[in-house]
């Protein structure tokens, strides 16, 4: 095994390791795997990151999973009419 020395500002290496915890992986798994994926690509082979979603994305998220769920019941229309008329009652 070989040893790399990288130096990165130290607020830059908190917040790597942030995320490689949020990943499960340790700073040196992320960097073997940047460097395997490297050599195997050719270049810069992809891209890890966690998403950063404002709240109201995430509270679409997990709405859109309660209905698929089945925790939350939503209405259903037999026509458009019918679903344009409940909208035109919700104002």
């Amino acid at each position: 095994m070989a040893i790399i020395n990288v130096r990165i500002n130290e607020e830059d290496k908190k917040v790597f390791n942030h995320i490689c915890d949020e990943l499960g992986l340790s700073m040196s798994s992320a960097f073997n795997m940047f460097v395997k994926s490297m050599i195997r690509m050719g270049g810069l082979p992809f891209e890890t990151k966690l998403e950063n979603f404002d709240i109201t994305t995430i509270k679409a998220i997990e709405e859109t999973e309660d209905i698929i769920a089945g925790k939350v019941k939503r209405p259903t229309y037999k026509t458009t009419e019918e679903l344009f008329s409940a909208l035109d009652k919700e104002e």
